[in-house]
Parts: structure tokens; C-alpha cells; sequence
């Protein structure tokens, strides 16, 4: 097992949601977490309450990833690596009344993949990267571990996701050959595909617990939507299992999406 005591880590999206419960948990086992993000004042107080630090980056500008694993390596040496940060945008590929103008907005598909993919790679290079400078921990030659997160919308995609199953898809498809990259320099590389997970994303309030409730039809059991912290277990378990490598594991409650 990957022990995670007097390590640091990075965790993107860790101001919020599912990036934070994960970051949340590392720093429970020990490790000085650097949050990166763009919601400061979320992630200035998620980083004090666990004893990290906060860095703000763009996970698509390399500077500002360099940034922040510099900032990594100064609470100790890089072992881990979440991959939590991304977007959402909800459009049909064309409109209904035929006319150019009502097609997909292109920018926009262009900002999901930066973010939610390229971002994803330019985290994972960056960090691999600092790990491959470190001794390995075990006879294996292990030196640390990443784990992406993808979204059962990379299998299962709903009308109007074209763009952001597009970018989950990519996270899916790079995971084994970027695993079988990582393994000459003793990185290991796992992404978990969240199903329906219960977070800030949807909201507060009446309306919002409404539509989460009709979310649930979805799953097959348990009938509910999953928490952050059933999430980050699982991200934990991939982080430090030493025999964990190049796979993708769906967390959703035996979920398969319907068409809308």
C-alpha cells in the first residue's frame, strides 16, 4: 500500500464537491494537500480547514499547474494526484429550425475539452512528471499515483451532453495507454466514472431535492444518489493500492442513463 503520511498532493477541483471530500480524506491519512481551483474563497477555506494550501490555476495553463506542484513539493515529496476539476454545458448538437446559428456553439465545446480533458492531461503530465524525480517507496519501484475522474456520461450520454461526454470519453480512453507511459518511471494512473453523486452542483432547497429525486430512477441499487465521501473511498483505494493500474471503475450503483 502507498502510505500517504509526511506526502503531499494535488487535488484540482478540490474547492468543492467531490474534489474537496477527496482532499478532505487525503489530508485525514496524513497528506499536505494543495488545492487548485478558480473559487478562492471556497478553496482558501477548504485548504485551512485541513491544513493546506490553496493555489489558484487554470488546469489548462501549464505555468500555472508547474505552479502548483512547485507548491506540492514544498510539504513533501509528490506521491499523489486527483484529477477532480472540470465543467458542464448542456446543448443539442443542432436547432431545430435548420438554420447554422442554432448548432452547437463551437467555443463552447472547444472550453469543455480544454478544461475537462486537455486540463485533465496537463495535470497528469505535470505531476508524473514531479514524481518521476522521487526514490521509489517499495521494491516494485512505485513512486506515486494519479487518479482522474470521468463520468458515467462517457458511456451513457444524455441529449444535449455531446460535449462533456466528449471530454469524460477522452479521460476513459487515454487512461491505459497514458498508465502504460507512467510505468516506466513507476506511476501508476486509475480514473474512477462517477454515476449520480450528491453535490453542490445541484443545488439547495425544495426544487433542487425534487429533481434529484427524479435522478434516482436511474440506479438500481442502492435507490439513491451517492455521496462525496463514497467517491473519495474509492479514489483512495486506487491511490493506494500498489496493484491498482490502467482501469476504469464506474461507481453508480448499477446506473444506466436513460436518453434524457
Amino acid at each position: 500500500m502507498l502510505d500517504l503520511a509526511g506526502t503531499s498532493s494535488i487535488v484540482t477541483g478540490g474547492a468543492s464537491g467531490l474534489g474537496e471530500a477527496a482532499a478532505r480524506q487525503l489530508a485525514a491519512r496524513g497528506a499536505g494537500v494543495v488545492i487548485v481551483d478558480l473559487q478562492d474563497d471556497k478553496g482558501v477555506k477548504v485548504a485551512g480547514d485541513i491544513g493546506g494550501t490553496y493555489i489558484r490555476a487554470d488546469v489548462s495553463d501549464p505555468e500555472q499547474v508547474i505552479a502548483a506542484v512547485g507548491a506540492a513539493e514544498g510539504l513533501g515529496p509528490l506521491r499523489t494526484t486527483v484529477c477532480a476539476a472540470g465543467i458542464g454545458w448542456a446543448s443539442r448538437t443542432v436547432g431545430r429550425d435548420g438554420a447554422f446559428e442554432s448548432a452547437h456553439d463551437l467555443a463552447a465545446f472547444q472550453k469543455v475539452i480544454n478544461v475537462n480533458l486537455i486540463g485533465v492531461f496537463n495535470t497528469v503530465r505535470l505531476a508524473a512528471t514531479a514524481m518521476s524525480r522521487l526514490d521509489a517507496v517499495d521494491a516494485d519501484g512505485q513512486k506515486g499515483a494519479i487518479v482522474t475522474l470521468a463520468s458515467i456520461a462517457a458511456f451513457d450520454g444524455q441529449i444535449g451532453q455531446a460535449a462533456y461526454s466528449a471530454s469524460k470519453g477522452g479521460i476513459v480512453g487515454m487512461t491505459l495507454p497514458v498508465a502504460r507511459d507512467l510505468a516506466a518511471v513507476g506511476v501508476r494512473l486509475n480514473c474512477v466514472a462517477p454515476g449520480l453523486i450528491d453535490t453542490p452542483i445541484y443545488g439547495e432547497g425544495p426544487a433542487s431535492e425534487a429533481f434529484k429525486d427524479t435522478l434516482k430512477r436511474d440506479v438500481v441499487f442502492p435507490k439513491r444518489l451517492g455521496t462525496s465521501d463514497e467517491l473519495a473511498s474509492m479514489i483512495l483505494e486506487l491511490l493506494t493500492n500498489s496493484y491498482a493500474n490502467g482501469e476504469v471503475v464506474r461507481l453508480d450503483g448499477a446506473a444506466r442513463l436513460a436518453p434524457k
